[in-house]
């Protein structure tokens, strides 16, 4: 037994794609059927069958010659293409090293444009570009760790669903709403704060799951096994307990962990998880180190309070 890349049908026969090595049911088996990446070599012969040594001879301006190249590169076979399917992945690599340029900045130029390079904050909402480079900045190696732990496991499982620019709109999107909500009760408390870290992105990522899958059996700290809505009933439980308390203490934090943004970044996922229901079938389990070229999914549960992160 096998479950479809495409819709998670269960089924005793699989096809193997040549192209992209995912496992398809009989309705998906065809390239077209499941947008297949090799799809874009074959509507560029350029990509799987020409050398482009014709085209350089022909045009001496290297034109037809260079965009040959970036499909070589683009193919599934080519450097570029581990990013095909692989957001999620893209998105861990990309925070671990956001983090070794914050040790760099923090250690070399010093806390000031620390700050104005990686966190949003109360006193400066108008630098846009920290509404992007927050969500992957943390504050410590727990807090990544933890993030990176939600993100590896469960990320790879929601992309399959939802497709790799939909997923990254997802993370992207979420996070920065997570960080300008917690930015925005922390002005209207009149409680100045900067938030940086992805905890609002990946609640998102349980969001979704948990509308689409709510009994998906996973394990709590990879020891006690919970179904799925159980443990996003309790971090967000958590996050709002600790929110009340805050906000009854004048604080927009507790602990200095943004809780707002946790609950935003859970909302927005439910949101969308509602908009994908119907529309998609998922299995009914994870495992560790994944099942297939598809990527990895397992248990696993959001976590990382912290000084300044969420």
């Amino acid at each position: 037994m096998a479950n479809c890349d495409e819709c998670g049908a269960e089924v005793n026969m699989p096809y193997q794609c040549q192209r992209c090595g995912h496992t398809f049911c009989a309705d998906h088996r065809l390239p077209e059927n499941h947008d297949c990446p090799g799809l874009d070599d074959w509507n560029d012969p350029d990509g799987v069958f020409d050398s482009g040594f014709d085209d350089s001879v022909a045009n001496q301006g290297g034109t037809s010659t260079t965009q040959g190249l970036l499909n070589k590169l683009r193919s599934v076979g080519g450097p570029l293409g581990y990013f095909r399917g692989n957001a999620a992945y893209t998105l861990l690599g990309l925070m671990w090293i956001t983090f070794l340029l914050q040790q760099l900045v923090a250690v070399f130029v010093g806390r000031e444009a620390y700050i104005a390079l990686f966190t949003l904050s109360t006193a400066n909402p108008e630098y846009l570009w920290t509404w992007l480079t927050s969500i992957f900045s943390h504050g410590g190696l727990y807090h990544l760790a933890a993030n990176s732990i939600v993100l590896f496991f469960f990320g790879p499982l929601v992309e399959r669903y939802t497709g790799s620019k939909k997923f990254a709109l997802l993370f992207v999107g979420a996070g920065m709403l997570a960080g300008l909500g917690q930015i925005g009760v922390s002005i209207l408390l009149d409680n100045p704060a900067a938030v940086l870290g992805a905890s609002g992105a990946v609640f998102a990522v349980l969001g979704v799951l948990t509308v689409l899958k709510p009994k998906l059996e996973v394990l709590l700290f990879f020891v006690v096994p919970v179904p799925l809505y159980l443990l996003t009933f309790g971090f967000a439980l958590i996050s709002v307990v600790f929110f009340v308390n805050q906000g009854a203490a004048g604080a927009a934090g507790m602990g200095n962990v943004a809780n707002f943004a946790h609950l935003v970044g859970l909302v927005v996922g439910l949101w969308y998880g509602r908009q994908l229901k119907g529309e998609v079938q998922v299995p009914n389990q994870i495992q560790f180190g994944g099942g297939g070229p598809g990527g990895p999914g397992g248990p696993g549960g959001p976590g990382g309070p912290g000084r300044g992160r969420f």
